[in-house]
């Protein structure tokens, strides 16, 4: 069999890591299909695989699978399309927009998985199949020793990671960082991580902020940064289950459900006062994570992504796909087209 990776943002390649490192223990075939962005960063074992960015050359490799952890895929590209998600923000209705171009939903725990079964029961043209998401096995087996000394992270002070999320209506961006460089204590050091798709605005207003304690994190994974840290401070970020993976203590900002999941604040000068508290007993909200996480991600055995193979075999092997044909999508394909020949680039 043939797996093509389809990989638009830079913040997708630790998402599709562990499936690349699945599949080598097997003898299936795969190459990844990239966006220029993402083709500059490439991890260095990958280089040695085939990799693409016209779709000219994609046809033409005829896969069985084209993997996708995004919203869009270019319907020239033959094969099986499947969405396994660029994230787990499961509180944003964009999460669950059905979009016409996939036939397989690989769900990540059976809070999505219900409601993507009442949407494969109204459109009847895809599968739904709950593996968990691969970036989890990313996260739980990273190598993490030394990795203060690797990062040059100080070995004696105490890691605040802040990650908000890009949406406007969702982001605590503008109104926490004003805050960050008052309540700094001498023994922390703060790392801050912004979306890609963030406004670059609200960074380059905080640039003058940084100090030898504050730290913008510029690579494109975070994991590192999450094993590191011991408070996260976020909003409605898909960012804090993945945190949440790892049992540590969670800050939110005006989040907009599962209030019970962490310290929830809707005052910034509230933050200094939850990070004490945060720090003093990092395992208050412990079975609170557990609880949701059995719901948005249970799959804690770092086999995801051998488990999500191994459904796109069965699917294929079985011929299991419904009959129904996807709807012409005639708009959208014409926006693929469209944004391809005019921007270079690809939609998210």
């Amino acid at each position: 069999m043939k797996f093509l990776f389809y990989i638009s943002k830079k913040y997708s390649i630790p998402i599709i890591q562990p499936l690349v490192e699945s599949l080598q223990r097997t003898e299936h075939e795969f190459a990844f299909f990239v966006s220029e962005k993402v083709r500059k960063n490439i991890p260095d074992e990958w280089k040695d695989f085939l990799i693409m960015s016209e779709v000219e050359k994609a046809v033409p490799y005829h896969p069985d699978f084209v993997i996708v952890p995004g919203n869009f895929v270019d319907p020239r590209i033959p094969g099986i399309k499947v969405q396994i998600f660029h994230g787990l923000g499961i509180e944003k209705r964009s999460h669950y927009k059905i979009r016409h171009f996939f036939d397989v939903y690989c769900t990540s725990g059976p809070f999505v998985t219900e409601r993507y079964k009442r949407l494969q029961k109204r459109h009847k043209y895809f599968l739904v199949r709950e593996t968990g998401w691969s970036k989890i096995d990313h996260i739980l087996n990273y190598p993490t020793e030394d990795l203060r000394k690797r990062l040059n992270i100080p070995e004696d002070k105490k890691i605040i990671l802040f990650a908000p999320t890009h949406s406007r209506k969702m982001q605590s961006a503008e109104v926490l960082l004003p805050v960050i460089p008052e309540i700094i204590n001498n023994n922390e050091f703060w790392l801050l991580k912004f979306h890609e798709l963030m406004s670059k605005e609200i960074n380059q207003n905080f640039e003058k902020n940084v100090s030898e304690n504050i730290r913008i994190i510029e690579d494109h994974d975070i994991t590192p940064y999450l094993h590191l840290a011991d408070v996260l401070i976020s909003d409605t970020s898909s960012v804090i289950y993945e945190f949440m993976v790892l049992d540590k203590p969670v800050i939110t900002f005006r989040t907009s459900s599962r209030l019970d999941k962490a310290i929830n604040i809707t005052d910034p000068e509230d933050l200094r006062k939850a990070i004490d508290r945060s720090l003093k007993n990092p395992g208050e909200f412990s079975n609170n994570r557990k609880k949701h996480l059995e719901e948005i991600n249970p799959y804690l055995d770092g086999k995801i992504s051998e488990r999500l193979i191994n459904t796109l075999l069965e699917i294929k092997e079985k011929d299991l796909l419904p009959k129904k044909r996807k709807p012409l999508n005639l708009f959208r394909k014409l926006q693929i087209l469209h944004h391809k020949r005019f921007r270079k680039g690809y939609l998210r």
